[in-house]
């Protein structure tokens, strides 16, 4: 498949994103029913370099999105299942001594793949979750005192249970403001769920399913996001919200610059995928609440994220 993208001109390269956008839209949504807009938003999460978390109870659909996802975008795929007993080295890699070389040779580890499931990351201890602290961030990783580069694109979703479920671990702020967006998915509407239990199953439906886009075309999509126009408005309009949540008495901990950079550029991709041609008030609200939902802390309960605190975060702070 070529780089469709490529082949036509400037002017049109909007339009064709956004029908590329809407066919891995619409072949995810054959799988996962009822659940566009969080499809739309793991989209952007990918387009704007970014990693995606998805926090929801066992059940709801989130390893599915992601398998199909690989499949939509023709990345390659790897999952791994954390677990209480698990070392940093079994999602890197590992060096091993070779007999007939005589010398250590790396063995990557199931990290080395454009799309990775993170499954259940919160069940795994602070330590191995730290191995994909520099992953998710440079896109490397370091082992044994070398440093190997991870494949282009790179895109993590890690799926996270509830916090009050038995055997999890907190993830600590420096891991939760690697992930761009938090999303979750929540349970589907009746009539959906009742085609759930009459119909196929989800997963052979997979079998089916083909590639959308090329790695190319990912690639190039990705760079084009980054030259969708923010105005000086819109950006007033950025800084307004982030310094809400930094002078706010509700909130103990407001967004980071790097948060604000994450809500712009996350911005700029749906306003891409959407077909406006610079990033809109819309856009901003669109995402906000998946960027900032999980780097907010309220006094009340500063050890856990308040999700909700974004959206009174977009009911206070004016369009200008």
């Amino acid at each position: 498949m070529t780089d469709r993208l490529a082949l036509v001109p400037e002017r049109d390269r909007l339009d064709q994103a956004r029908q590329l956008a809407d066919k891995v839209a619409g072949n995810v949504g054959r799988i996962i029913l009822g659940k566009e807009r969080e499809i739309r938003l793991a989209l952007t999460c990918l387009l704007a370099r970014g990693h995606l978390l998805i926090e929801d109870v066992p059940g709801v659909g989130k390893t599915l999105l992601a398998r199909s996802l690989a499949i939509a975008l023709g990345l390659g795929y790897r999952r791994i299942q954390f677990t209480s007993d698990m070392l940093p080295a079994d999602i890197i890699g590992v060096s091993v001594f070779e007999k007939e070389q005589a010398a250590f040779r790396f063995h990557e580890g199931p990290l080395f793949a454009e799309l990775v499931l993170a499954d259940e990351v919160n069940r795994a201890t602070p330590k191995a979750q730290s191995a994909l602290l520099e992953a998710m961030e440079e896109q490397q990783v370091t082992a044994d005192g070398n440093t190997y580069d991870l494949p282009d694109p790179f895109f993590v979703i890690a799926t996270q249970n509830p916090l009050h479920q038995i055997g999890t671990f907190p993830l600590p702020e420096s891991q939760l403001d690697r992930f761009l967006m938090r999303i979750g998915l929540g349970y589907p509407e009746e009539a959906l769920e009742r085609q759930l239990l009459t119909g196929q199953d989800r997963r052979d439906l997979l079998a089916v399913l083909e590639p959308s886009l090329t790695r190319q075309e990912i690639i190039t999509m990705q760079n084009a996001a980054r030259h969708i126009h923010a105005s000086e408005a819109i950006l007033d309009y950025t800084q307004a919200l982030v310094r809400f949540t930094r002078d706010a008495p509700q909130i103990d901990l407001g967004l980071s610059p790097r948060g604000a950079q994450a809500l712009v550029n996350a911005a700029r991709c749906w306003a891409m995928i959407s077909g406006h041609t610079g990033v809109q008030p819309e856009d901003i609200k669109a995402v906000f609440t998946s960027v900032a939902g999980h780097r907010l802390r309220t006094r009340n309960d500063a050890s856990h994220p308040d999700p909700d605190i974004a959206a009174f975060v977009l009911e206070s702070v004016p369009v200008p």
